[in-house]
């Protein structure tokens, strides 16, 4: 028995010393990763020890620590999507940490850090901007079936909605300006229409398989390029071509027949410097709302060239030809009520032959073509140019003639009943139409040439200047798309070809072409030095408008004057490092910029010019606080942006005629608080959440606004609008985010979203406030809805892939998204936002 004990008190004692060993034959790695190209740190970098199990991912800061790794020299690799993976070897020391301290990585794309640069990407805690930024690999988790737009939702100041709900028909609003006063750029180039602002997302759809990451920065932005923003720049920078060999296939599938189909194929960098990546997608479903049936084609192609150490040489080509049904009217909510379709009740459709025809549809293609050349002139200059060139084609339907909507089957909400309007064409005597189907056409060709030079004067002091060019014509006419059975319209629009004879495709009721050229130029000085970072921007424009009036005059008398604008931005700003967690930041900017198109030529058929067209004034200052710690980050912006000037052009009808009511002089405030942070304290949990608080207010109130027909006649007497102090409708003034995103391990990750929304006051015409003490838009009520995403990650065979799952409005919550004011709740039209729909998506990589 002792003998026993005695045997079991040295095993126990052995391997308690086995034990003591292996402990004190291990060490820690520990360090911090950045992006080598902006200095900026890379949260969720994998960080692992080679031919071991062990290894960590870095948090909020960057930073990473591994434990229990085995003494000796160890090989540690660093990877991150869209980077080149990294080795390092490191000495790993009995009981002791090693600290490799910063480790940057470089980009696995050719050309990336130059588009970065041309695209004014914002670098956290230097760039002194409200700033966020979201990565591909979160876009691909969440985005699914979404509007491109929708992405965004969770940002400080964002609203986004799908507006009617058909495919691409979303919007945005940045602290309360709609997107014709937000810059969209892709890779630096402008993408806003030039002639409205407008910014049409169904011409991007393919944006969601090309966006390599998508930067939004609030108020004055980083931009450097010479076009203001008021609300905020959207920065997407496209994927570039990946110095490795690959691709990957991708299958999708969703509610209402949704399904997606698309592949991605990457050549690698040859051995004389070609690469090229190419992609497509085809995406087709029913649609959410009735009525809007939608078919896509989208494609990305990007082809580069290292030519040597100085030049390289990139194309880009990217677009979506696609054509989907609209819910182009709104409707009361007694409407939805009452229809056997409930929210998704849509108006606008009807069946022709038994088949579905959209009566209100959109179908477009823009094609945007891009070469950019980098060159490196020393190791102080680097010149980055793009040429790029857009051609738009399409428009949206409508109807003409005696077409009335209300005729339909199966009682008041059912579908239009097409037929009806082919009987009675089919019925006339000579058969010129009653009633017909058109399209409003806006046909575009857009070039353009971006250039700007970065200059490292010493090693504190940086310039950057450039110029940017455009030109941009637009024809903008009805045409016929179906004569419903008819033979012919007869029409007398054309003054110089009366009594046309019109069959499908002619055009009628107005023909124009708008032009408009751009000349810019920009210049900043970026000022680094120790913990403080400032920058002085100053940047001017000329615009120049003129028209081509095709129905109304005569060949020789067809052309408009030219209409220029000369306008300019200064802009300031400084952010300081307080300490390694803490820094502030500060900017200040005051801009003039041209008015639209439309407020310079208020009519589809005159010449006449708009006299009282001026440029519109804006103001901007913000302040802002960061803090970064290991597992807590967190942001506070304060911001205050006066618009002077503000024009407006409300296009009315009664009876048939069309009138315009030419309202300047607006003035807006827009100001409010902005809070989000991250947190990652809690093993495997990841928590995010945010609130923006914003009071939007007209100001004043605008004396004679005159009335005017389409030749640019006044009708009747001027007339006075009181707006002041009433709340800026269109978008929610308050906000706020919650999310939650667990990993069970690299492989499993499940993420809820929960977003509210609050103060969204209906959008108004200003024309209807006529009358003194008018109140304010009718106050949509509140909402929130929750949204889950899954992705897990797996092996199939050889091949890595990825399963892609979302539930968007997990709680099918219903709400009014966007609405018209009538008043009140009872006499708005509205449209309301989706109820609970889905998305399952597979991506196999090679």
């Amino acid at each position: 028995m002792k003998q026993t004990l005695r045997f079991g008190v040295i095993v126990i004692a052995f391997f308690v010393m086995v034990s003591f060993s292996a402990i004190a034959q291990t060490g820690t790695i520990s360090g911090k990763v950045l992006d080598e190209d902006n200095g900026d740190v890379l949260i969720g970098a994998n960080v692992r020890v080679k031919g071991t199990t062990k290894g960590s991912v870095t948090d909020v800061s960057g930073e990473f620590k591994i434990g229990d790794v085995n003494t000796g020299s160890q090989t540690i690799v660093i990877s991150f999507i869209g980077f080149a993976d990294k080795e390092i070897q490191v000495s790993v020391n009995e009981g002791l940490n090693t600290d490799i301290g910063s480790v940057g990585l470089g980009s696995s794309a050719i050309g990336l850090a130059e588009v970065q640069i041309i695209a004014s990407v914002a670098v956290d805690r230097k760039t002194p901007v409200a700033v966020s930024t979201i990565k591909q690999a979160e876009l691909e988790s969440k985005i699914g079936s979404q509007e491109f737009p929708e992405i965004l939702k969770s940002t400080p100041g964002i609203y986004a909605t799908k507006s009617g709900g058909g495919f691409g028909d979303g919007r945005v609003n940045i602290r309360g300006f709609n997107d014709e006063n937000v810059a969209v750029l892709i890779n630096g180039v402008p993408v806003n229409d030039m002639e409205n602002g407008n910014v049409y997302w169904s011409n991007w759809a393919g944006l969601t398989d090309a966006t390599r990451s998508m930067q939004v920065q609030r108020g004055l932005g980083a931009s450097k390029v010479a076009v203001p923003s008021i609300g905020g720049t959207i920065n997407i920078i496209s994927k570039a071509t990946d110095f490795e060999k690959g691709g990957n296939v991708y299958v999708a599938t969703g509610n209402d027949a949704y399904s997606k189909v698309g592949f991605s194929l990457n050549s690698g960098l040859s051995e004389n410097g070609w690469a090229f990546t190419l992609s497509g997608a085809r995406t087709k479903g029913d649609g959410y709302v009735d009525g809007t049936e939608f078919l896509g084609y989208s494609y990305y192609a990007n082809i580069a060239k290292q030519i040597n150490d100085d030049h390289e040489v990139t194309f880009t080509a990217i677009g979506t030809k696609q054509r989907h049904g609209q819910r182009e009217s709104n409707s009361l909510l007694i409407d939805y009520e009452e229809s056997p379709s409930g929210i998704k009740y849509n108006p606008d459709w009807g069946y022709k032959n038994g088949e579905v025809l959209h009566v209100e549809d959109n179908f477009y293609h823009k094609p945007q073509l891009s070469l950019n050349h980098y060159w490196t002139l020393s190791d102080r200059a680097e010149i980055s140019t793009a040429a790029y060139a857009s051609f738009g084609t399409g428009g949206g339907g409508g109807t003409g003639g005696t077409f009335d909507k209300s005729v339909r089957t199966g009682g008041q909400y059912g579908p239009i009943d097409v037929d009806y309007f082919v009987e009675q064409n089919e019925n006339t005597v000579d058969g010129n139409a009653l009633a017909w189907l058109r399209a409003s056409r806006n046909d575009h060709k857009w070039y353009g040439v971006l250039s700007s030079l970065k200059y490292d004067i010493n090693s504190n002091l940086q310039f950057l200047g450039g110029l940017d060019f455009r030109y941009y014509k637009g024809s903008h006419f009805y045409e016929i798309t179906d004569l419903l059975g008819a033979d012919y319209v007869l029409n007398n629009d054309d003054i110089n070809n009366p009594n046309r004879i019109l069959k499908k495709g002619d055009k009628y009721n107005y023909n124009y072409d708008g032009i408009v050229l751009w000349e810019g130029v920009f210049g900043q000085f970026e000022y680094t030095k120790d913990k403080l970072s400032t920058f002085l921007s100053l940047a001017a424009s000329n615009t120049s408008y003129s028209r081509v009036e095709n129905f109304k005059e005569t060949p020789d008398n067809k052309d408009s004057e030219d209409i220029s604008f000369f306008g300019y931005q200064i802009k300031g700003g400084a952010n300081y490092n307080l300490t390694r967690n803490h820094n502030i930041f500060a900017n200040v900017g005051y801009f003039e910029k041209a008015p639209f198109f439309r407020n310079v030529f208020l009519s589809r058929t005159s010449n006449a010019a708009n006299e009282d067209a001026v440029n519109e004034k804006i103001m901007s200052t913000e302040i802002g606080y960061g803090y970064r710690e290991t597992n807590f980050t967190a942001n506070v912006n304060i911001y205050r942006t006066q618009w002077l000037d503000k024009a407006s052009v409300r296009s009315l009808s009664n009876g048939g005629q069309v009138f315009y009511a030419n309202i300047t002089g607006i003035d807006a405030l827009h100001q409010g608080v902005e809070v989000d942070a991250l947190y990652k304290g809690i093993k495997n949990f990841t928590f995010t959440g945010m609130l923006s608080v914003g009071d939007w207010r007209w100001q004043n109130n605008v004396q004679n606004v005159r009335i005017e027909d389409e030749d640019g006649n006044p009708l009747g007497d001027p007339i006075n609008i009181f707006i002041d102090d009433l709340k800026v409708g269109d978008a929610a003034q308050t906000t706020a985010a919650f999310g939650v995103k667990y990993s069970a391990d690299e492989n499993i990750t499940i993420g809820v979203d929960y977003n509210y929304y609050d103060n969204l006051y209906a959008s108004f015409d200003p024309t209807s406030r006529t009358s003194e003490n008018v109140a304010d838009a009718w106050q949509v009520p509140a909402y929130g809805i929750f949204d889950l995403n899954l992705t897990y990650k797996l092996q199939i065979g050889d091949l890595k892939a990825s399963i892609y799952g979302n539930i968007y409005n997990l709680a099918d919550t219903e709400y009014v998204a966007d609405a018209n004011d009538g008043g009140d709740a009872a006499n708005s039209r509205v449209y309301y936002g989706y109820g609970r729909n889905w998305n399952l998506g597979l991506k196999i990589n090679f």
